[in-house]
This record gives C-alpha cells, sequence and structure tokens, in this order.
C-alpha cells in the first residue's frame, strides 16, 4: 500500500465523517458532539484498534459518570471548595485505575480518566442542579466517537484502500 494512498483516503475520511456527524449531532439532541472528536482521537493513539472498542466505549461511559459522581459528592461536602476538588479526585481517580485493573479486559482505564476529565470539563460549569441530560449527550457522543469516528470511519477507510490497492493491481496487469 502506497503511503500516498494511505494520507489520502485518511484525509478524505476526516474530511467528511466527522463534519456528517458535528452536523447531525444537534438535530438528535446532542449539544456536545465535539466530544465525539475527543474521543475518537484516543482510539487514533490506541491504535484504532476495533476489537478495544467495546472497552473504550465502557471506560468512556465510566468517566462520564464519574463526572457527575465527583460534582455529586463536592456539593454535599461541607469543606473549602479546593479541600473537595482535591479529595474527590483523590480518591476517584485511585479507585478509577484501581477498578479498571481488575477488570482490564472489561475497561480501558485512559478512556475511563480521560471521559472523566471531559465530563467535568463541561459539566462544572454547568453545575449540578442544572445538568439536565448533558451527562446523556456527553455519553452519545463519547459512543459516537468510538463507534462511528473510529470504528465505521476505519471500515469505510479499509475499503477505500482495497479499492484502490485493487486499481493498482488491474493497471499494472494491464500494463504488462
Amino acid at each position: 500500500m502506497s503511503k500516498r494512498a494511505e494520507t489520502w483516503t485518511l484525509a478524505l475520511c476526516i474530511a467528511l465523517l466527522p463534519p456528517i456527524w458535528a452536523v447531525l449531532a444537534p438535530y438528535v439532541g446532542v449539544t456536545t458532539g465535539a466530544v465525539a472528536l475527543i474521543c475518537a482521537g484516543l482510539c487514533a493513539a490506541n491504535g484504532d484498534k476495533a476489537a478495544d472498542a467495546p472497552r473504550v466505549s465502557i471506560g468512556f461511559l465510566l468517566g462520564d459518570f464519574w463526572a457527575w459522581l465527583a460534582l455529586w459528592i463536592m456539593d454535599r461536602m461541607p469543606w473549602n471548595p479546593d479541600a473537595e476538588l482535591f479529595g474527590t479526585l483523590f480518591v476517584l481517580g485511585g479507585l478509577a485505575v484501581l477498578v479498571s485493573s481488575l477488570a482490564p479486559r472489561l475497561i480501558f482505564c485512559p478512556a475511563w480518566l480521560c471521559g472523566w476529565a471531559i465530563g467535568l470539563t463541561i459539566l462544572s460549569p454547568v453545575g449540578l442542579a442544572n445538568l439536565g441530560s448533558l451527562p446523556v449527550q456527553i455519553g452519545a457522543a463519547m459512543l459516537a466517537g468510538v463507534w462511528y469516528v473510529g470504528v465505521f470511519l476505519n471500515i469505510v477507510r479499509g475499503r477505500m484502500l482495497r479499492w484502490c490497492t485493487d486499481r493498482d493491481a488491474r493497471r499494472k496487469e494491464d500494463s504488462q
């Protein structure tokens, strides 16, 4: 496979598929569409392994829940806000690593931690009382990042690369 074909197919897929999600996300009630791109980036950093998509998805969804849980815990604590933040992050961060280490085939720890950071970034300014459907929207965007921008994009790209390879082979045969 030529480097040129790999680059051009990736460029075309990235240029086409994520913008489709960005346009459609608000129409399906997801205002946090960009989360999908962040999550797809983690999938790419993990080598775009489709076999890992379920455990990456579980990790992201646990992170989304962890963000809500952190806000819920801090809302009920009577301490200084900095102490609440430190204590909550300390305990929940450690627990995320420990729990995911017990089930590494089910939970991808980096996705859990990344999902938690994404959730906290979006949910913290809104506050626990005004979350509404935001945690669900974040979760939906996370799954779109893994399955649509990650897995589906790679399936499409793989088919495009096979087509390019077949076309190049036919050209080579025809020229002989």
